[in-house]
């Protein structure tokens, strides 16, 4: 099988093969070094999306230069999971987003649920002191 495949086949497969291979290994090394749930999050999704569609590509030229089968397989894959894996991600950031607001992202409160406790602050404070919300006499 290997010796009918041409040697600018073979070149490219390997390429193929071995840079979607890179890809992968990056978007794991992104995940690994990740401090928070964002930062980990978009290195193995464009990993997912770049380096399997290196890896199916080479399939893809492999299995139809040596006319083995046809590869419709690998078409679908690649035109599948560009599509699937931003949507997969972009859902997965909108459920830690709302968690986030719910119980405060690491223990502090996020900017929009400090906002609202300054403002309950400012009414308690202005509800203790009604002269003060009052406005003075202009002089006269």
């Amino acid at each position: 099988m290997i010796a009918d495949l041409p040697l600018w086949a073979a070149v490219l497969v390997a390429l193929l093969v071995v840079g979607g291979a890179a890809l992968g290994l990056l978007g794991a090394l992104g995940l690994v070094r990740g401090q928070t749930f964002y930062d980990r999050a978009h290195p193995p999704s464009i990993a997912t999306t770049l380096g399997m569609s290196g890896i199916l590509f080479g399939s893809l030229v492999y299995f139809s230069v040596t006319g083995l089968r046809l590869s419709v397989h690998e078409v679908l894959i690649v035109a599948i999971v560009p599509i699937v894996a931003p949507v997969t991600m972009m859902l997965l950031a909108r459920a830690a987003i709302f968690r986030d607001r719910i119980r405060g992202y690491e223990g502090e409160l996020v900017p929009s649920q400090r906002a609202a406790d300054e403002l309950a602050q400012a009414e308690q404070e202005a509800a203790r002191h009604p002269a003060a919300a009052t406005d003075p006499e202009p002089p006269g």
